[in-house]
């Protein structure tokens, strides 16, 4: 069973058009709330999380209408993490959970992500026979049994109470002093609390929510504001979050940045040196550099490439057994702490190993040297599909053949936004450059 309505990480789009629209989240919370309530004699619950845009409101309300009219109880949490949806549905003992975030995205820009009763995000097959039942007529439950909402005031303070519980017992973040960029999201509160809890001197930024400033400027996409602070103020270390918070940048003492392969290295190391890196392999996805693959296999440790989404790379790792996992951007996914990504866990987890190995950030924020990597994104227009073409596929042909064995191309659509994403690796970066540089003026060209 095909999906159209859903990409590799739930439903986007622009708020108020197609599809993120009051009556498509309606019509998405009704199918969603048919497709989990299967046994009318027992109550049936979602838990429904959203970041700190404007058109979170909106979506909110026709998801609730959509999942009462079916006979589901809403428990509404407010601004949470995405990952805290993630716990906090089988917490709840509820049968789905909502995220309403578009992420990293702008805030013109919104989404929704469904998790099952296990915490994890759907299946793609799940998501296809909700998305069948949206294209359909959805059966409303009677009267008298059309669900309840409500408010929940401490959904935070769970979520709270278990990523501080990650950390390792016996250590202390006292001394430490930490800049924390919530990028106006969803993590403005949480993020900030549990540091100060743990004992670091908190430098906020981005935590000053109005509707619409959402990742503008600051956050994991936009590290610079956070840099600029940790040398204004002699911090030891950034962590920079995403709109939703399930995603993580960090800066070292000097502002350098640390990707997500840079602190799934660490990661891998130090646990696989514990004896705690389940299945001795790490998932990680085909964006990751080959850098990183040559580290691993240094210390003996597999890397198990996936598709892009941290949703295939949580697949991967729950059918190979493994523990750890992530992408590049900053997903890192922990499956002995939580369902999903979690950047303020994975910036936990690094700032224990500053803690213990009484080491700078600098000295832990690059186990590896990168193969040197270019990303360039084309934007296309609705209908359009410029990997189809002739001339596009010609071109990508050629760069491959330029490239040969020493270096890797990957040309795809991305599943969040209406972007062709051109990302090639290779020592001899000219060629690389002027590879990449000839096929988006081929995407360019066939638009």
């Amino acid at each position: 069973m095909t999906r159209k309505l859903f990409g590799t990480d739930g439903v986007r789009g622009r708020a108020n058009s197609y599809p993120m629209t009051a009556d498509m989240a309606l019509r998405l919370g009704a199918a969603a709330g048919r497709f989990f309530r299967r046994d009318a004699s027992r109550e049936h619950r979602v838990v429904i999380g959203k970041d700190t845009r404007l058109s979170g409101y909106m979506l909110e309300n026709a998801l609730t209408a959509g999942f009462t009219s079916t006979g589901m109880n809403v428990f509404l949490l407010g601004p949470v993490p995405t990952p805290a949806v993630g716990l906090l549905t089988p917490s709840m003992r509820a049968d789905v959970g909502v995220m309403i975030s578009a992420s990293h995205n702008p805030a013109e820009d919104n989404g929704i992500k469904f998790f099952g009763p296990d915490g994890f995000k759907l299946s793609d097959a799940a998501e296809a026979e909700i998305e069948a039942l949206v294209a359909g007529e959805v059966e409303p439950a009677q009267a008298r049994n059309i669900g309840r909402a409500k408010r929940i005031d401490d959904g935070r303070f769970r979520y709270v109470e278990r990523v501080k519980g990650t950390f390792p017992a016996g250590l202390t973040l006292e001394g430490l002093k930490v800049v924390i960029d919530c990028a106006h999201g969803a993590a403005y509160r949480a993020a900030p609390e549990v540091l100060w809890e743990l004992g670091a001197e908190v430098i906020p930024v981005g935590v000053a929510p109005d509707g619409v400033n959402i990742n503008a400027g600051v956050g994991s996409t936009h590290p610079q504001a956070a840099a600029d602070r940790i040398r204004a103020t002699g911090a030891d270390v950034g962590i920079c979050l995403d709109g939703d918070a399930d995603r993580v940048i960090l800066l070292d003492e000097t502002g350098a940045v640390a990707d997500g392969d840079q602190i799934m290295a660490l990661l891998a190391a130090r646990w696989a040196d514990e004896g705690r890196l389940a299945g001795g392999q790490l998932a990680a996805t085909v964006m990751s550099n080959l850098g990183l693959e040559r580290f691993l296999a240094g210390r003996g440790i597999g890397l198990y490439r996936t598709a892009v989404g941290d949703r295939y790379v949580v697949e991967a790792m729950r059918a190979q057994g493994l523990n750890l996992g992530g992408e590049q951007s900053g997903h890192i996914v922990m499956t002995d702490y939580a369902t999903t990504g979690d950047g303020l866990m994975a910036g936990l987890q690094f700032l224990a190993e500053m803690v213990r190995t009484k080491q700078p950030a600098s000295a832990l924020a690059r186990s590896f040297e990168p193969v040197p990597q270019v990303l360039r994104n084309v934007r296309f227009g609705v209908g359009k599909a410029p990997l189809e073409m002739p001339q596009v596929r010609q071109a990508i042909a050629e760069g491959e053949a330029r490239l040969g064995a020493e270096g890797r191309l990957l040309i795809r659509k991305s599943g969040t936004e209406p972007l062709i994403r051109v990302m090639a690796e290779a020592e001899d970066e000219a060629l690389m450059v002027a590879v990449v540089d000839e096929i988006v003026g081929a995407v360019e060209a066939a638009l």
